[in-house]
């Protein structure tokens, strides 16, 4: 890919150049809508089908012994997680200050895309985990980079009444990142080709949505040094002041380490507990991320508009909590394939519910209305934490539940939903929502 020139990029933002900082968008730029999700939709496929997929695969084809494969798998996802973790705000604030003549974030959505890539492609061809764990690092980081400054442009290119809309179009980029890098991944063979397609298509998307931005410019760094401490400190709250919001945050991070612990490892739960070699195990997480995403895309709006309509939020999420325990435990149990999908579409089922009330219920017990940014920054930590925590602990839980009657994963898969009902009881100790 040729370098572009600093004519061509002012040229790609059109015939008003590029937006001066503090501008109010009158109203959203044409393309911009389809442009933002398109970039969000690249993301997720490139990240996503590694962790729903080709990682757990590419980790077993370079370890010596599944139970090897399982705690390098853990230890992968687990670093890398918590590299996204810090990347993520790191960049958008980082996207704040830049000073480039391509504009503040257009440099770190290209950047970091052609960063991905090269990542992608490392993994592609590594033989040894070490290799995998500092490429996955690197991948985390410049991928979330993409991701932070391209969702850093809603507020300074789309009115505050269409903000909702946007939102809700972007929203949608995940399931559908998921299920279309499961579908993908069934038509590539080797290693090399599963990370980098959906990679390499991710980059051409991040260049789409580079060449019709009309990015902000900064023209003088803000005075103020961004300092270790103030970085820090922008995701700290105070539990005993706000109670409230800190239940809200411990139940979002209870089921969501229910939840997020799931798509690790069921390539290994299909390999050794049915015996299924690996092109049929992918084709059959396809098959049950199709009918989780289904059941999401049905649960999340009946949840929502049932909430409001009732004017009631912790029953919902409890129920929810609930819903998901009771997939989770079919899914340790599961005899057979096809109850292996069911337990999927009911996991599905509760966690549709969940995402849509625990926001609005989360939007209800934020400390400070100022604040808002920062303190959703937090609670997003309660949504990204268990991708590292639960992938980190789960080869010593699976390895204790391999010397009992049940089996390793039942025994993994019994916790999670243990922690993930703790989560929909613990809804009840918030007292500033019904």
């Amino acid at each position: 890919m040729t370098e572009m020139s600093p004519a061509a990029m002012a040229a790609a933002a059109g015939t008003t150049g590029f937006k001066a900082p503090g501008t109010t968008p009158g109203k959203t730029p044409r393309g911009y809508t389809p442009g933002l999700a398109a970039v969000n939709f690249g993301v997720y496929l490139a990240l996503l089908t590694p962790v729903m997929v080709s990682m757990a695969f590419k980790i077993q084809h370079i370890s010596p012994t599944t139970e090897q494969a399982t705690a390098n798998l853990g230890l992968v996802l687990g670093v890398g997680a918590f590299f996204a973790l810090i990347a993520n705000p790191l960049a958008g604030r980082l996207s704040d200050r830049t000073t480039s003549r391509f504009g503040m974030r257009r440099p770190w959505v290209l950047g970091g895309a052609l960063v991905g890539l090269g990542g992608f492609a490392l993994i592609g061809i590594a033989d040894s985990v070490w290799v995998v764990l500092i490429a996955w690092c690197i991948v985390q980081a410049s991928m979330n980079a993409v991701l932070a400054a391209a969702n850093a442009t809603l507020p300074d290119q789309v009115p505050l009444a269409s903000r909702g809309k946007v939102s809700g179009v972007v929203g949608i980029t995940t399931p559908l990142g998921i299920l279309g890098g499961s579908f993908l991944v069934t038509f590539l063979s080797d290693d090399f080709a599963r990370f980098v397609v959906p990679a390499a298509i991710a980059t051409a998307l991040a260049v789409l949505f580079v060449l019709v931005l009309k990015d902000r410019r900064l023209d003088e760094k803000p005075a103020q040094r961004f300092t270790i401490g103030q970085f820090f400190g922008s995701f700290v709250f105070n539990p005993v002041k706000h109670p409230d919001f800190g239940w809200t945050w411990l139940t979002k991070f209870l089921v969501m380490f229910g939840y997020a612990g799931i798509a690790t490892f069921l390539p290994f739960y299909l390999t050794e507990k049915f015996q299924l070699d690996e092109q049929t195990a992918i084709q059959t997480i396809l098959l049950a991320n199709v009918a989780s995403m289904a059941a999401m895309m049905i649960s999340s709006p009946i949840g929502g508009i049932l909430s409001d309509k009732i004017g009631k939020r912790r029953p919902f999420v409890a129920i929810a909590g609930v819903v998901m325990v009771v997939g989770l435990v079919l899914l340790a149990f599961a005899p057979d394939v096809t109850t292996l999908v069911v337990a999927q579409a009911i996991i599905g089922l509760g966690a549709g519910s969940f995402f849509s009330v625990d926001l609005a219920l989360a939007t209800e017990v934020l400390p400070n209305p100022d604040d808002t940014a920062k303190d959703l920054g937090v609670l997003n930590i309660a949504n990204a934490l268990p991708q590292s925590i639960a992938p980190a602990i789960a080869p010593g839980i699976i390895a204790i539940g391999a010397t009992t009657a049940l089996g390793g994963y039942t025994v993994y898969y019994l916790f999670g939903a243990l922690v993930a009902l703790a989560g929909a009881v613990l809804v009840y100790r918030i007292k500033g929502v019904k």
